[in-house]
């Protein structure tokens, strides 16, 4: 590259004037050629000689306005991101008596299934407040009735691959408010008190809890009576997999009065609740929350994306849905998800404002819900979805999706008019515009693609490096490097194109056509996701209506002043709402999926993903910039600036300079460990043991697996990585939940072994040949709250029946099928049957099916051993160990 002195030509301008253009300097492109005719028929021949009278922007000016609408933008998303409360409150909900239900729920520790914790203190407490209840609104309109179910079902879900569920005696505590008369007709709210074992659970899902007391007694003493029903439920089983919902929806008897839901979760902790899941179809829900909500934030971007599969996770909306077949709104907490399901997620990091807000909205869409009349016959009004999203959290926009289709398609023919009327100019023969229109499109998805692979080369280099997960505990060093990567490859791919394939085109038409290259690719995303019956389609309709509504209002000062700075203002401006929401669910995305590469395992390499999305975000923000780009004069400067950035960036990461993870107690970024002390038993077929072995197996739950913590505990090194035999059922090792394909990389270290004091009992207790040829086996386990079975049919054998569900196996995983088991207080012996076909060779050494279970100890005084207790003191205070006891038993039958 050429450096120039003062009064010479710079290496670019040099360059352009060597380089001719394919198209004649002579002749102008349609659009040059109508307006050079409207204006007196005067017109640029080159970058040199611009119209007259016409102004182009500086490359400071560009990058002065571009750069304080992009930030200006982003601080009203931070604003609004952070503004909990909108208006004053009514004091119908308190938010310090909420609090105060929260500190006393979480201040027993962690609740998991089947401890005294969870079945008996946090029980107690509950039904002692909702006594208080009963007697402070004795004397009004309303009953207060409670019922304790202790249930026993199972079920399949196709969560996590697939697998089959079975709970004994969890806890549901029902609370029916209704009129004193009676009511036939009830909405549903629905919390968990339960937590996973390693956390306090203050957000997932005390608070919720803690609401739906305060909603429960401002709501029993309402002096008017209700019109309908609500019946509370806290059911204390959700974290085993949505299991205590499922009991309700299916047996209590109060479910067949259900006629809708709404269902409270988390998947962060703290700030706002968003509304991301509705229905299915019914939009007289979102209508009654867009109507009612004091504080609202919902968008049907995140429920089709959750509902995609994409986010791995699910709520008991699904069981509702898909058991109870009625429809809700499932509302959850989505910031801080570093923090979810960690010994971090407790009460003072939950702000009093978050629980208010959450208060505030639940209270005033119950109220609504009960005293429409739209909830007694729900199912008129089923049919069709809704279109929802809030601008900046003040106002939602809701229509029914058919309108959307309508308004959608309106938005593209305005469009298209707009694009065919420069196709049926006279100047535009041979179909010119269409050509020049089309060599253009090609040129913006070419720097799409081009810049996508840069970054993607990138982002494999710093993983390549070891450097994977920087930006883990500094984020927006994942914009420095990653942004800088892909707008300055964006950036030079058009400058190229400006100045060796246009370089004697007037860059004010340049500009022009550009913005429509931009109009044009933004319907055809309308366009696709209308015809996909994606709700979410408003985006690209936004995106389209307004940037067309400003430039045909800014045509005739664009013509007659060219790119002004007025101009360009004012083009700023009517780009303002469509993107400060695109802004906004950018805003979301990096939200959520960014804790969540923290925690999806071993497989996936993060920096692949969050480069796409951080490459993804830069190509949507800068489609209608391509036009500032090419009315420029130069952007030479900017490149330089973004080349250095980038230059200095991968420089300090491949240096060390960013540790993914941080200990720090006002914003930690801890790495996620699971350890398991566990005993390993393998039966030949005559069941005999064939080998036993123990020790502490090590699970990895993000990407950079034991690289960080080797350094600091030595002794786990690749030299005790593991392999999954093909001929044991999950790998030979005590899966809790079926993530194996998540998790590969694990670390086995031999220990000494060690006995729980209430060890798990195995017993086959018959065998049988049926009618039909299949072998039955009947089987009895006993052990703690939590286990697992696995069962894997070997050779020629198939698994054709059990007693799980509605007898018929379902979601064989590679081969193998998983039953997650959980259990209550005082539940009886586990039974269950297989039925097994036999492969058509009898003979087989190995026999039919091989029958491993394992157990897990989660509380008392099991779950530790001196052991386990040691290498936990081993690990650096950034990592957060979940550990317990666990034991693997396998059999051949």
């Amino acid at each position: 590259m050429s450096v120039t002195m003062d009064g010479g030509v710079d290496g670019m301008e040099l360059l352009e004037r060597r380089v001719k253009s394919r198209r004649p300097v002579s002749e102008a492109p349609p659009w040059e050629q109508h307006s050079g005719e409207r204006d007196g028929g005067e017109r640029g021949t080159g970058k040199g000689k611009p119209e007259a009278g016409l102004q182009q922007l500086s490359e400071a000016a560009a990058v002065l306005l571009l750069g304080l609408f992009v930030c200006a933008q982003w601080a009203l998303v931070q604003m609004s991101v952070h503004q909990l409360l909108v208006g004053t409150h009514t004091g119908e909900f308190s938010s310090e008596r909420a609090r105060k239900h929260l500190e006393h729920i979480t201040s027993v520790g962690p609740r998991p299934v089947g401890s005294v914790e969870n079945e008996v203190l946090t029980v107690n407490y509950l039904l002692q407040q909702v006594e208080l209840v009963q007697a402070e609104s004795a004397a009004g309109p309303h009953a207060v009735t409670v019922d304790v179910q202790r249930p026993t079902g199972s079920f399949s879900i196709d969560f996590l691959g697939g697998f089959t569920s079975y709970y004994d005696r969890v806890t549901n505590i029902a609370v029916k408010l209704e009129p004193k008369t009676g009511a036939q007709h009830f909405m549903l709210a629905n919390c968990h008190f339960d937590s996973v074992a390693n956390s306090p659970g203050a957000s997932d899902d005390a608070v919720s809890c803690a609401v739906m007391l305060e909603v429960l007694r401002s709501m029993a003493n309402l002096s008017t009576p209700l019109t309908h029903g609500v019946i509370f439920l806290f059911n204390g089983a959700e974290e085993n997999v949505l299991q205590a919902s499922h009991g309700f929806i299916t047996q209590h008897p109060w479910a067949k009065q259900v006629r809708a839901f709404v269902n409270l979760e988390a998947a962060g902790v703290g700030g706002k609740e968003v509304v991301f899941q509705t229905g299915p179809e019914n939009p007289w829900l979102v209508q009654a929350y867009v109507h009612a909500a004091k504080h609202p934030f919902a968008s049907v971007v995140g429920q089709e994306v959750f509902q995609s599969g994409i986010i791995p996770s699910d709520t008991d909306f699904r069981i509702y849905r898909d058991f109870g077949n009625i429809p809700g709104i499932d509302l959850a907490f989505i910031e801080n998800g570093f923090i979810y399901h960690t010994k971090y997620d407790t009460p003072d990091r939950i702000h009093t404002d978050s629980i208010q807000r959450a208060g505030d909205n639940i209270l005033a869409v119950l109220k609504h819900l009960v005293m429409s009349e739209k909830l007694a016959d729900s199912s008129e009004y089923r049919h069709g979805n809704m279109v929802f999203f809030d601008l900046l959290g003040v106002v939602v926009v809701a229509y029914p999706a058919r309108v959307g289709t309508i308004l959608n398609y309106m938005v593209f023919v305005a469009a298209f008019l707009y694009l065919a009327k420069k196709c049926s100019l006279p100047s535009n023969a041979g179909g010119r515009y269409v050509r020049d229109l089309a060599y253009a499109a090609c040129v913006a998805l070419l720097s799409w693609f081009i810049t996508l692979l840069f970054v993607l080369i990138v982002a494999l280099l710093v993983t390549l490096m070891g450097r994977s997960m920087f930006w883990y505990s500094h984020f927006y060093t994942s914009v420095c490097l990653y942004g800088s990567a892909a707008v300055g490859k964006m950036l030079l791919i058009h400058t190229l194109a400006k100045n060796l394939y246009y370089g004697n085109v007037r860059r004010l038409d340049l500009g022009e056509l550009f913005f429509d290259v931009s109009l044009l690719l933004w319907c055809c995303v309308l366009v696709y996701l209308t015809q996909q019956g994606l709700c979410s389609a408003y985006v690209p309709m936004l995106m389209v209506a307004f940037p067309l509504g400003i430039k045909l209002l800014l045509s005739s000062h664009f013509k007659h002043k060219g790119a002004s700075v007025s101009y360009a203002v004012l083009y700023l401006l009517g780009l303002a709402l469509p993107y400060v929401h695109l802004m906004f669910l950018i805003w979301v995305v990096f939200e959520i999926f960014t804790p969540i590469m923290g925690r999806s395992g071993t497989e996936i390499p993060p920096d692949v993903v969050l480069a796409s999305l951080v490459t993804l975000a830069a190509i949507l923000l800068s489609s209608f910039f391509m036009h500032f780009i090419y009315l420029a004069r130069s952007t030479k400067r900017v490149l330089a600036a973004l080349g250095a950035g980038f230059v200095v960036m991968l420089i300090l990461v491949s240096c060390g300079l960013f540790f993914p993870y941080s200990a720090d107690p006002t914003s930690p970024r801890p790495k996620r460990v699971i350890i398991q002390h566990t005993v390993r038993t393998f039966h030949d077929l005559d069941g005999s043991v064939e080998r036993m072995d123990s020790g502490l197996w090590i699970n990895s739950f993000d990407y950079t697996g034991m690289s960080h913590v080797t350094p600091h505990i030595p002794e786990i090194n690749d030299t005790i990585r593991t392999r999954c035999p093909d001929d044991l059922p999950f790998c030979g090792f005590p899966w809790f939940l079926p993530v194996k394909f998540l998790v590969k990389k694990n670390w086995y270290m031999p220990a000494p072994t060690v006995s729980p004091k209430s060890p798990l009992e195995f017993t086959l207790v018959s065998k049988q040949v049926t009618e039909w040829g299949a072998v039955k086996l009947g089987f009895e386990a006993k052990g703690p709250s939590h286990m697992s079975l696995y069962l894997l049919p070997h050779a020629g054998a198939s698994l054709s029946g059990w007693s799980f569900g509605d007898g018929t196996p379902q979601f064989d995983l590679n081969g193998e099928y998983f039953i997650f088991y959980s259990h209550g207080l005082d539940a009886p012996t586990w039974k269950f049957w297989l039925e097994i076909q036999p492969p058509s060779d009898p003979s087989d050494e190995k026999g039919m099916i091989s029958v491993a279970i394992s157990s897990h100890y989660f509380f008392g005084e099991d779950r530790w051993s001196p052991q386990l207790h040691s290498l936990l003191e081993k690990f650096p205070d950034w990592a957060f160990t979940s550990s317990w006891v666990s034991t693997y038993n396998m059999y051949r039958y």
